[in-house]
């Protein structure tokens, strides 16, 4: 294969990921050309709407899946944390990167922290789990919907239509934008869990050997194992962006640490785990901590989360 196409959404942070890997393949395949095909997507075009109310992170990966399936595109590059854990027929998750800052972050022209803000401030974030977590801590918050690429969600904090946002770490360091705001403040992981998958890159691609031999270079050990964890655990709670689940393994040495949660949006009922694990025991773990969730209650907060989020906190 001499032209390897990567089917890829036109956001800024999406292109750079794109080229990021493009970057990295031309490099490790010297007779390699890796051309990107631009496209929109349906989350890319519904910004007035949260995304669990009309179907999830999903929206953002269809258009890209059709176009590998019609044979217009060889891969797609996705953050992993927005990545499904089933695939069409013909498709396959075949490489998870190595990781970045997995944090939160929240974003503030006038505070320098979480703990800093004042009562009743005002707080943006469309995710549920992060919702779920601020409101634990901070009951006294109120939490306003967000939606946008990272630009313009900048652009709504500083117009002052927030006193800070959350967003991910590792999209706010990718595209340089930490000096873009006074404060930017991660969020140490015992104060809010990552999403499943945050900080990795995912890259699926048509299910041929030719195309998975291109790419499987870029593999991560220890992104593998951490993440398999953590999609497992959301699996087994067939868990989607629609409820609020928090997950994240951390690999030191021969030792993972994982910490997992789910719960109402509002913060006020929770289950929450960690555990430390040999490393060589990984498999199998996350769905062991999800049916351990799911014999204490967990089926039925996720679907009165659910319910919560559609019926309650997205008609806002």
């Amino acid at each position: 294969m001499k032209e390897l196409i990567i089917a890829t959404r036109g956001s800024k942070l999406a292109l750079w990921q794109s080229e990021h890997i493009k970057a990295l393949l031309e490099a490790a395949h010297d007779d390699l050309k890796v051309s990107l095909k631009t496209m929109t997507t349906k989350g890319d075009k519904i910004l007035d709407t949260p995304l669990a109310k009309i179907g999830g992170k999903g929206l953002f990966t269809k258009e890209l899946e059709d176009a590998m399936l019609r044979k217009e595109a060889h891969i797609a590059v996705h953050s992993l944390k927005d990545v499904p854990v089933v695939f069409p027929d013909g498709l396959k998750l075949a490489v998870i990167t190595a990781r970045a800052d997995v944090r939160d972050a929240m974003l503030s022209e006038k505070y320098t922290s979480l703990e800093n803000l004042p009562q009743g401030a005002i707080v943006g974030t469309t995710s549920l789990r992060r919702r779920m977590q601020l409101l634990k801590i901070r009951p006294d918050l109120i939490i306003k919907n967000l939606r946008g690429n990272v630009n313009t969600r900048l652009r709504k904090l500083k117009e002052g239509e927030f006193d800070a946002i959350i967003l991910a770490s590792a999209g706010i360091k990718r595209l340089g934008l930490e000096k873009e705001v006074k404060y930017f403040a991660p969020i140490d992981q015992s104060i809010m869990i990552p999403a499943s998958g945050q900080a990795a890159l995912g890259i699926e691609i048509v299910d041929e050997e030719a195309v998975e031999k291109i790419v499987s270079v870029l593999n991560d050990e220890t992104a593998i194992i951490e993440t398999a964890i953590e999609r497992e655990f959301v699996a087994k709670l067939e868990g989607g962006c629609q409820v609020p689940i928090g997950i994240n393994a951390t690999l030191h040495g021969d030792v993972i640490d994982v910490s997992c949660l789910i719960g109402l949006p509002d913060g006020k009922e929770i289950l929450k785990e960690s555990i430390q694990i040999q490393k060589e025991n990984y498999k199998g773990v996350g769905t062991a901590l999800a049916q351990k969730m799911i014999d204490a209650g967990a089926r039925d907060i996720l679907k009165r989360a659910e319910d919560m989020a559609l019926n309650v906190i997205f008609e806002d």
